[in-house]
């Protein structure tokens, strides 16, 4: 599944992982995409969006 939300577009960003000792690795932040039935004009199809965007209303479940 790919780490991006098809409504808001949200990706990951990179950062750093710092342990106690300072040492520096380099990580990835991912958002958390959940795979939704979604319900649209031309009838129901599955989207990845992120649970911000779940969670606000941007999307409406379609009922089976």
């Amino acid at each position: 599944m790919a780490h991006a939300c098809d409504i808001c577009g949200k990706t990951s960003v990179a950062g750093h992982r710092i342990s106690h000792a300072h040492n520096v690795s380099n990580r990835r932040f991912k958002p958390n995409v959940k795979s939704v039935r979604t319900a649209t004009p031309g009838g129901s199809r599955r989207i990845n969006v992120c649970t911000r965007c779940l969670r606000s209303g941007k999307v409406t479940k379609a009922v089976r």
